[in-house]
Order: structure tokens, then C-alpha cells, then sequence
């Protein structure tokens, strides 16, 4: 057998390169750089990195190719587009997670601990979050331009390990921190081992593991189908579970608030925009001669995710929770987008992607911001009357949640209208009726939140509302300023997505 030298195309590669880079610099700074410098080195080179790989993902936009890693990933517009919402997203998440108050002083002690009291009192700052961010924003950039199910497995274990981390570094209610990393790696687990049983059965009826080659064996039908269906259900179940989708979401909920919450939005963020990235070229590529065989289940996971994300929403008490089946709801919204199974389902699906994730991340920094003595509240009947405490800080929540509800004028308007079109185009009419019926029950709970924050009388139980620093300020402020103008003028973007939204195969 004879040894072929690799041959890699470095700069299309870079902007994963710069990131990995990155990532081994903060860890050796985290050994040898004193900790009163530690927080502010981390920071400049995480976000400097951050900067310079969105910098590469726009030189190379125009760049296609299949053979920049020996054929293990596909750069083309759709990859560039999903790497490119990565990292603004991820840039104005580290802002969050810039915020040493959220974080435990030291990860290692068991809480409650007098090893963790003396880290309180020393003024410990972790910063192995930074390392852990960029390794995890490695894998999700890869993670869409796979094109391979090897280098997919790689890149879904690269973006998920990290998190499995971040998920427990909460600076308070500590155990609930820790039960919420240990369900989120339960459910990586399930997810990879769904993925790995799926990819088995998709090479068994291809001998390939490469799209590629699926996909030509679909078309040739050239395998026992019975390897294929099997394969697509099992690899389907294993995404499924990254996306958060219904009956896969199990405790996706209780990661969501357990987590430290700059890091429930990076999550809740990123990894979708990740996770449907790697669907969509899945699912537009390998398996678009065999729609036939998958449609019908996506169609009623979608059905029962958007409607069972919104109606379980409303019996909330707890901000985090709310926004966590919130996210569920927009997951089966996003899965229409998948059905559609056309040009306009990709790009709606794209813009959809990036306005959710913006406007996620300003949600969840605005729970940041309403405190008490303990920490963060989460209760809603304690967000009463919070427009009359801080105007500004419930405006600016309130515009998150009308874009989430896909109220006129804001980005979820924009997207939501997309993908319906884009489903109703490809005649997938019942997911649009579910979907639009969905769309309405979400709305209710959206704008019951914003009536009990305007409409009523605050109660004086020690809640109030914290000055964001300069950095919250500033993603608060990005990300109420992208909602709205994708929402009043979205066209730019649109056409910029629809130049270069093209699977290459």
C-alpha cells in the first residue's frame, strides 16, 4: 500500500487554523502569565483571533474548492456564510463571557468547600473559559464544511467536549452548574453514539463515508435500502439531539439554566447555527435523491417541535427555561427549512440561522443584567414592573422577544416569513400551518412577559437592575441594532446570501 503525502490548502483552512492556534496560545498563558494580566491577555488574544478568522472567512468568499483537505471539507458560499455567522456570533458572546462575575474562581473545588472559599477571598478569576470558547468555535466552523462523516464525528466531538466544561463553571448555584454539564455530556453521549451507529450503516450501503459517495449511491441505488433508511434515521437522531429538536431534547432545558448564562448563549447561539449548518449540507447533498425516505419524519418532528416547544413555554416561571423552549420552538421552525429541500429553504434557513442567534445572544445578556443580592433572578413574577426600573434594559428585551415572536419590522419577521415561503414553495403545507399556529401561541407568552414588565407595579423584594459593563453594553447595543435593521432593511444581507448560497457537491 502505497503512502500518499497530504496536501492541504492552508488558506482556506486558515480561519479554523488561526482559532486552534489561538486556543494553544491562551492555554500555555494560562500556565505561565500571572494571574492579575491572565484575564486581560486571554481576552485580547481570544477576540483578536476571533477578528482576524472573520477577516479570513470574508477574503476567501469568492473561493471555492473540494480538495482544500484532501477532501475531508468543501469551502463554498453556503460554508462561508455559516462560518462567517459563527464568529460574529461567538465575537459578541466572548463580550459576555469577558465578564468574570459569572464564572467560578476555581473549576476544580467541590462547592461550598473551604478550597473555594479561599479562591473567593484571593479574587481567582477562571480564564480556562477563553482556551475552551476557541476550541470550541474550531469545531463548529468545521463542523459545517465537513464532508466526510469522519471529519463531521471529529468536528461534532471538537465543539462538544468544551461546552461539556463551560456548561459548569457557574460562579453560583454551583451543583446546579455541575448536574447541568453532566446531562449535557449524557446527552452528547446519546447524540454520538446515534451518529456513529447511523454512519455505519450509511457506509454499509455506500462503502463510503465521504457525501460524495453517498450520495452517488443513492442516485445509483446501488445498496440494500433497508442500510440506508437505518442510516438516515440513526445519523438524523444524532444531529437531532444537537439542535435541541422534539422527542431529542430531553434536558436540554435544565442545561440551559444551570449554566453560567454567557454561556447558555454561546450555546444556544453558535451550536445551532453549527448543527444545521452540517443538516442542511447533509441533507441537500447526500440525501436529496432519497427525500422520499426521509421527509415524512422530519416533517413530524418539526410539527411536534414547534408545537410542543411553544405550548410548554407558557407554563414557565423561570426566564432561562422559557428561553430554552423557546429555542426548542425555533428549532422545529428552522426544520422547515430543511423540507423545503430548495434554493430559497437554504437561504432563508441561512438568514434565519444568523438573526436567531444575534438576537439569542442579546436575550439571554439581558438575564445577565436583573440581579439581587444572591445573583442573577430568573423568576419572572420578579420581572414585574422592570420596565419602570430601567426602561432601557426592558425595551431592549422586549425587542428581542418581538423578533423571537416574528413580529413586523424585526429579523424574526423576516426569517420566519423566508422559511415558510420557502417551505409553502416546495409544498410542505402542513409544516406552514403548524408552524404559522405555533408562531401564534409563541407570541403569547412573548408579549405576556413584555406586559408584565411595563404594565405592572414593581414589587420591592431586593431585585433590580445591574449597570452592564462596557463590554455587555456593547453587545446588548450590536445586537438590538442587527434585529431591527435586518428587519427593516434586510435586503442586503438577503442578496449577499443569495450570491453565494450554493452547495458545490
Amino acid at each position: 500500500m502505497e503512502f500518499t503525502t497530504p496536501v492541504l490548502n492552508y488558506t482556506l483552512l486558515s480561519p479554523i487554523l488561526i482559532l486552534l492556534g489561538a486556543a494553544l496560545i491562551t492555554v500555555l498563558v494560562e500556565a505561565f502569565v500571572s494571574k492579575a494580566l491572565r484575564p486581560i491577555t486571554q481576552l485580547s488574544i481570544t477576540l483578536g483571533a476571533l477578528v482576524l478568522a472573520l477577516v479570513q472567512v470574508w477574503r476567501i468568499r469568492n473561493e471555492q474548492s473540494m480538495t482544500a483537505a484532501m477532501g475531508s471539507v468543501i469551502i463554498d458560499g453556503p460554508a462561508v456564510l455559516m462560518q462567517a455567522s459563527i464568529l460574529i456570533i461567538s465575537i459578541i458572546s466572548v463580550f459576555l463571557i469577558a465578564d468574570t462575575e459569572h464564572f467560578t474562581a476555581l473549576a476544580a473545588s467541590l462547592p461550598g468547600s473551604d478550597e473555594e472559599r479561599q479562591a473567593v477571598q484571593s479574587g481567582n478569576q477562571v480564564t480556562e473559559v477563553y482556551p475552551l470558547t476557541l476550541f470550541a468555535v474550531s469545531g463548529m466552523l468545521l463542523f459545517p464544511i465537513s464532508s466526510d462523516l469522519i471529519t463531521l464525528f471529529v468536528a461534532l466531538e471538537m465543539l462538544s467536549l468544551p461546552l461539556y466544561l463551560m456548561a459548569g463553571l457557574s460562579r453560583r448555584r454551583r451543583l446546579a452548574s455541575q448536574e447541568s454539564a453532566l446531562k449535557y455530556f449524557l446527552l452528547g453521549a446519546f447524540s454520538s453514539a446515534f451518529f456513529l451507529f447511523g454512519a455505519a450503516f450509511l457506509y454499509g450501503y455506500s462503502a463510503s463515508v465521504t457525501f460524495a459517495g453517498i450520495r452517488d449511491a443513492v442516485v445509483g441505488s446501488g445498496g440494500n435500502d433497508v442500510f440506508l433508511l437505518i442510516g438516515i434515521s440513526f445519523l438524523s437522531v444524532g444531529l437531532l439531539f444537537k439542535v435541541g429538536a422534539v422527542p431529542f431534547h430531553a434536558w436540554s432545558p435544565d442545561v440551559y439554566q444551570g449554566s453560567p448564562t454567557p454561556v447558555t448563549a454561546f450555546m444556544a447561539a453558535a451550536t445551532k447555527v453549527a448543527a444545521f449548518g452540517a443538516m442542511l449540507r447533509i441533507y441537500y447533498t447526500s440525501f436529496a435523491n432519497a427525500q422520499w425516505s426521509w421527509t415524512p419524519m422530519l416533517t413530524v418532528i418539526a410539527i411536534v417541535t414547534m408545537v410542543f416547544g411553544s405550548l410548554v413555554a407558557i407554563a414557565q416561571r423561570d426566564v432561562k427555561r422559557m428561553l430554552a423552549y423557546s429555542s426548542i420552538a425555533h428549532a422545529g421552525f428552522l426544520l422547515t427549512g430543511v423540507i423545503a429541500l430548495n434554493k430559497a429553504g437554504l437561504e432563508a434557513s441561512i438568514f434565519y440561522l444568523f438573526a436567531y442567534g444575534i438576537a439569542t445572544v442579546g436575550g439571554f445578556a439581558i438575564v445577565t443584567l436583573v440581579r439581587d443580592a444572591a445573583g442573577e433572578v430568573t423568576d419572572l413574577n420578579r420581572w414585574k414592573g422592570l420596565g419602570k426600573r430601567s426602561p432601557w434594559v426592558a425595551t431592549a428585551f422586549a425587542g428581542f422577544l418581538l423578533s423571537f415572536a416574528g413580529i413586523p419590522l424585526t429579523s424574526g419577521f423576516i426569517g420566519k416569513f423566508s422559511i415558510f415561503s420557502a417551505a409553502y414553495e416546495s409544498g410542505a403545507k402542513s409544516v406552514v400551518i403548524a408552524g404559522v399556529l405555533s408562531s401564534a401561541i409563541a407570541a403569547f407568552f412573548y408579549i405576556r412577559v413584555i406586559v408584565l414588565m411595563f404594565f405592572t407595579d414593581p414589587v420591592e423584594d431586593g431585585t433590580s437592575v445591574e449597570i452592564p459593563s462596557a463590554l455587555t453594553s456593547l453587545s446588548v447595543i450590536f445586537a438590538m441594532i442587527v434585529t431591527i435593521a435586518l428587519g427593516v432593511f434586510p435586503a442586503p444581507v438577503l442578496n449577499l446570501i443569495s450570491d453565494l448560497a450554493t452547495f458545490i457537491r
